[in-house]
């Protein structure tokens, strides 16, 4: 059975550089056999956590918002691309109110001890990061970094691989560096090589 890859594109554009880079590594992953999967998170409806709790005793938010639909694919998919770029140090605001509504994730695994994704595909999912910075300044990716990395093991995800770009604000287009292009297919391809042994 194919594997299942989302690609989660925390870009406001939807044909800039983070976005390129993100289908570069989806095409990888699809050669290699998965079905793949775009969730441009700057489209999508939805509020911001609120706190309500309602997770704490149920499996889904009581906002009935855009959100409602992702959490059966996020519990289903065996791997996650997630592509953002640097805005202030951090991810983009809504790519961080996307994380902080999959509270229904940290509630069933943290306070239920019952992980929402089943027992099956927690041991072999895994995710790819890609994050690119205009600035080339020392630790621009560590908040990213660890904001990705707490997401993941939230939602039961292995931190797997990363391709990390910095100094875009001279590089420009991502389509001009063939390397990098071919790095994030690579990347991708082996994660679905990976997931489809």
């Amino acid at each position: 059975m194919a594997g299942r890859i989302i690609g989660i594109l925390g870009s406001p554009l939807p044909e800039g550089n983070t976005a390129r880079l993100l289908v570069q590594a989806l095409n990888g992953a699809r050669d290699a056999g998965c079905t793949v999967e775009t969730i441009a998170v700057s489209n999508l409806c939805f509020e911001d956590c609120q706190e309500m709790l309602f997770c704490r005793d149920h499996e889904t938010c009581i906002m009935d918002d855009d959100m409602q639909q992702l959490y059966p694919k996020l519990r289903e998919a065996d791997g996650i691309i997630l592509a953002t770029p640097i805005m202030f140090m951090g991810i983009p605001g809504k790519l961080k109110s996307f994380m902080d509504r999959c509270q229904v994730f940290y509630m069933a695994k943290y306070e239920r001890k019952n992980s929402l994704v089943p027992a099956e595909k927690r041991a072999n999912r895994r995710a790819l990061f890609i994050c690119i910075s205009g600035m080339k300044v020392p630790e621009v990716f560590v908040g990213a970094k660890l904001t990705t990395k707490a997401f993941l093991d939230i939602i039961d995800c292995q931190y797997g691989d990363e391709l990390l770009v910095s100094d875009m604000d001279t590089l420009r287009d991502v389509t001009q560096q063939p390397v990098l292009m071919e790095t994030a297919y690579a990347r991708g391809l082996a994660l679905g090589k990976a997931l489809n042994p």
